[in-house]
């Protein structure tokens, strides 16, 4: 497997730790409004509101505070999220990359695209599409090159559908892959551990890998993987930083 990146010691910007001797609490510089999306504590702050980032409710949170040291989001970066949901975890990192920052975050399923419609009309640089992360061709040109994906796809070939859509939408070199990985949907002709390091060897391909992260017991079963692309080119690149990223339709497909 290739050379581990160095570790990532400081958190990005807009995210927020504080440290106590039981625990660790988050919070993200929200761009968004209320009321909360699932429940969070928002707090004002005389340059914004603050609001929890729940371990126990998202999965890249308590991969957080069990000590990812991987790539995050950060501001003013395009963020493609796959398996969006109703935007628990999307919203925050649509916080992390701030007004000047976009996410892309495609949901398959009518209903919990529902709820994601309604958060994003109230964060800014949110923009759902109903897509299914199969198939990223389909949505490709509503997506302008990303610094990043994140998915939390819960299938037995999640690390397949990662790569197909990092290859297509991220910049190439250094651009960041995050997944969620559920090893319960990953059959069971393996443990736990086993589907890990299968994944692990999927991504080591294309991506240098930062130290995967445990989820227990936030999230039984999951592992937070990822890591950079290395040497390769994306399938597309934007050369005019410049030019603001055209903001897709909210809520339609294209076949």
């Amino acid at each position: 497997m290739p050379g581990r990146p160095e570790p990532t010691t400081a958190p990005p910007p807009r995210l927020v730790e504080r440290r106590f001797r039981d625990r660790i609490e988050l919070w993200t510089e929200t761009v968004g409004s209320l009321p909360p999306v699932y429940g969070e504590r928002w707090k004002e702050r005389p340059d914004g509101a603050i609001r929890s980032f729940e371990p126990g409710r998202s999965k890249l949170a308590a991969a957080v505070v069990k000590g990812w040291r991987g790539p995050l989001p950060r501001p003013g970066e395009r963020w493609l999220y796959l398996g969006a949901a109703s935007g628990t975890t999307a919203s925050h990192v649509a916080d992390l990359v701030g007004r000047d920052g976009r996410v892309y975050a495609v949901e398959r399923s009518l209903r919990p695209f529902a709820r994601l419609l309604s958060v994003a009309h109230r964060w800014p640089n949110l923009f759902p599409i109903l897509g299914d992360a199969r198939e990223p061709t389909a949505y490709a040109d509503l997506v302008r090159p990303c610094d990043g994906v994140y998915a939390d796809v819960a299938q037995p070939d999640q690390v397949e559908i990662v790569l197909a859509n990092a290859a297509l939408l991220l910049r190439g070199p250094g651009a960041a892959v995050v997944v969620a990985l559920k090893t319960a949907s990953m059959g069971r002709d393996r443990t736990a551990a086993g589907h890990l390091a299968k994944a692990e060897d999927g991504l080591s391909e294309t991506v240098d890998l930062a130290a995967s992260v445990r989820l227990d017991p936030f999230h039984k079963g999951h592992y937070l993987v990822g890591g950079r692309q290395r040497g390769r080119e994306g399938g597309r690149r934007s050369d005019d930083p410049l030019t603001p990223p055209r903001a897709p339709p909210r809520g339609r497909q294209r076949s």
